[in-house]
This record gives C-alpha cells, sequence and structure tokens, in this order.
C-alpha cells in the first residue's frame, strides 16, 4: 500500500488498532432512528423514504433478541482475502487536504461474493464483489462548524485512513446496518458499485496519533473535513452516545496534521449509529466515487433529465412544483433501494440507456423501467 501521511514530529503519539465491535455485551438495534433533523442517537439522512425489500440481509438469527444485538453471536463472512494492490495517499497542501485512494482496504477480507457454503449465506447473500474505486476528495484541512447541521447520504460520508470508504448506520430498507447485515471479520462489505465500506468501528484501522491519555487517534475524515477518531475519549473512557452530540462529535484534545489541538470530531462507538448521526460542517457533495465535485443542482438535474419524463409541452410543467424530473428520481431511487443521486449518475443525461444503468445498478433492466414507470405515473405523467 502506497501511503503518504502527513504527519508531525515530537509529539508522544501512538499507533494502535481502532477498537471494533464490543464484545460480551448486547447493544440496543438502532431500528427506526432514522429523522429529518438532528438527534442524538439517530440518523439524520438525506434520504427519508426507504424500499423494505431493498438488498441487505434476507433473514435474521440468534443475534437478535428483541430490541438487542450481541455481537459476539453474528457469524461473519468467511475468507482472507489479500488486497495487495491497496493505495492511498492523504496530503495537506495549505488549507485543502486531498485523499486519492483506490478503495481497496490494506487487511484481509471475506470472500465475497458470499458463497453458499458459508454460514453467513443462510442470512446475507451479499453477491457484490470487491472493486477498485475513484476516490479523490479535496478537503478543508481546518475545518469549520456550519451554521446548521446537515443530512448524511447513504453511500460514503467518510474515508478512512486506509482509503477505504466510511458509510452511514443504514442499510438499504434504512435498517440498523450493523445489526443486520453480516459483514467480515473487519466489519466490513462492499455493495453493488464494489465498494468496500465500514457502517461501524473496525478493529483492522490503524488508529493515528492515539495520545497517551486514552483518547482515540484518528481512524479517518468525515466529507465535511472533521476528522474521526476511535472510540474512546480523554483518559481512556469508552464513549456512549450521551458522551456526544447529536452528529455524534465533541470538542477535545486530539492529534491533528501532528499536533495537539482542540478541536470539533466525531467519534466512532459501538452504539447506533456508530459513524455519522449528521455533518457538523460543511460537507463535499458526493458524485460517484469522486467526491471533489459538486452533485448537479436540482434545477440542473431537472435540465439534464428533462427528455426521460415527457415531451416539450410537460418539460415546462415540469420544471416547477413536486413533479418533475427530481422528484420522479427519488421516487423511483426509493423504490429501488438506492441513493437518488446514485440513480441520476446511473441514468445519466439524455438518451437514457437503460441496459447499461441496469448493469451499472447491479439490478435487471425491467426492473429499473418498472420503477422509472411507477414513479411517472405517480406523478400524473
Amino acid at each position: 500500500m502506497h501511503s503518504n501521511i502527513i504527519m508531525g514530529a515530537g509529539l508522544a503519539v501512538l499507533m494502535s488498532a481502532s477498537s471494533g465491535m464490543a464484545h460480551g455485551t448486547k447493544i440496543p438495534i438502532g431500528d427506526g432512528n432514522v429523522t429529518s433533523t438532528p438527534t442524538r442517537g439517530a440518523v439524520m439522512s438525506c434520504q427519508q423514504r426507504f424500499n423494505p425489500n431493498a438488498g441487505g440481509a434476507h433473514r435474521s438469527g440468534d443475534w437478535i433478541k428483541g430490541s438487542y444485538w450481541y455481537p459476539d453471536l453474528k457469524p461473519v463472512v468467511d475468507g482472507n482475502v489479500i488486497w495487495g494492490n491497496a493505495s492511498v495517499t492523504i496530503t495537506k497542501n495549505g488549507d485543502k487536504r486531498r485523499i486519492i485512494a483506490n478503495g481497496l482496504p490494506d487487511h484481509t477480507t471475506g470472500h465475497y461474493p458470499i458463497q453458499p457454503s458459508d454460514d453467513a449465506y443462510q442470512y446475507d447473500r451479499n453477491p457484490n464483489r470487491i472493486g477498485t474505486q475513484r476516490v479523490n476528495i479535496i478537503l478543508d484541512a481546518t475545518p469549520s462548524v456550519a451554521r446548521q447541521e446537515s443530512c448524511v447520504p447513504m453511500g460514503m460520508i467518510g474515508v478512512a485512513i486506509n482509503g477505504v470508504a466510511i458509510f452511514n448506520a443504514l442499510d438499504g430498507p434504512g435498517r440498523d446496518a450493523v445489526a443486520h447485515e453480516i459483514q467480515d471479520a473487519c466489519n466490513g462489505h462492499p455493495e453493488r458499485s464494489g465498494q468496500y465500506h465500514y457502517h461501524g468501528p473496525s478493529e483492522c484501522v490503524v488508529e493515528l496519533g492515539a495520545i497517551k491519555n486514552g483518547h482515540s487517534g484518528l481512524v479517518g475524515y468525515a466529507l465535511d473535513g472533521f476528522g474521526i477518531y476511535g472510540s474512546n475519549g480523554t483518559n481512556g473512557q469508552h464513549l456512549s452516545n450521551a458522551d456526544l452530540d447529536q452528529c455524534h462529535g465533541h470538542v477535545e484534545k486530539v492529534v491533528w496534521d501532528g499536533k495537539l489541538t482542540e478541536m470539533y470530531h466525531y467519534h466512532l462507538t459501538d452504539e447506533y449509529p456508530y459513524t455519522l448521526g449528521c455533518f457538523k460542517g460543511t460537507p463535499v457533495k458526493a458524485r460517484g466515487n469522486q467526491q471533489d465535485r459538486p452533485t448537479a443542482s436540482a434545477d440542473q438535474g431537472n435540465r439534464q433529465g428533462l427528455s426521460l419524463f415527457g415531451n416539450r409541452r410537460q418539460q415546462g410543467q415540469q420544471r416547477q412544483g413536486s413533479h418533475g424530473p427530481e422528484a420522479i428520481l427519488e421516487q423511483a431511487a426509493a423504490e429501488l433501494g438506492i441513493d437518488v443521486a446514485r440513480l441520476r449518475r446511473a441514468v445519466g443525461p439524455p438518451p437514457p440507456n437503460f441496459r447499461e444503468a441496469a448493469q451499472s445498478l447491479g439490478i435487471s433492466e425491467a426492473k429499473l423501467r418498472r420503477a422509472m414507470d411507477n414513479a411517472r405515473q405517480a406523478a400524473g405523467l
């Protein structure tokens, strides 16, 4: 793995394995804790409607009991696959930080797709293969708290220092992904595009700059530029939601670019929502696996997608109100159980190629067309 992570000299900092999920205990399941406003212990999700038939684990086992789940009882995906070509470079230049990676982990993973011989297969038949990604993110190296918190998208909300994507706590149907989905021994798995990712802490991510007072080191960066740290605060306190704010962070002294700095930062925890509940700063907009370009505005989306949804007479009507192309994309995405930005990206500018779009989404062309038709009908077009 190629890495160029800038750290200062002269500090008593440690490199240590990031704490993973708690063992020998039970954890409350986060199902239903999805909000549209910042709320401690919940995910403020940009996507508010979920398809209960979207991908994910198709059944639960004895690790889920009532409103709790037990990490020690949950199976893991078998395998010990080595990714020798994993690559990540993190550099700081002035007030900007750039992360370039191919999304492959620097640790071993389970064997994906999950094999029928794997005991995990009876619960989760993840058919996706881990593949290289294009991660090219430019972040504010001196992030500041925004005037208002903002929602986190489905998909990447940050990137670990090993170049692997960090997702929010939700699976396709909007459930607690860490509790329901079966991950490998490093608490990771791939989604439809092959992007390997974590929904929570991983024992396989090495913390950078852990402090001798017990505070965890850096494990990644959120898309708003703030650091994501391991599960321990000052004096080694194992943190819970009660110790953190609505976005799953707080202000304490941490090692930041080689200096001990008192600043806002996020923490991974073994309690839902595990990663971020919302963005405290201003995030860069995600577009595919290349995060440093802003997503098209709603008006741009309309201009790009008009021919998908009606004739020129209808187009003028669709530019305003809640029944335009963007609303149709949102409803189709909800039916498919995917992020609307991902659907917009797959469909692309007109004229759409539904076959290629369906392939990129990992679904059948018939399913994609049906979802789009249903959305158009609902909009009265």
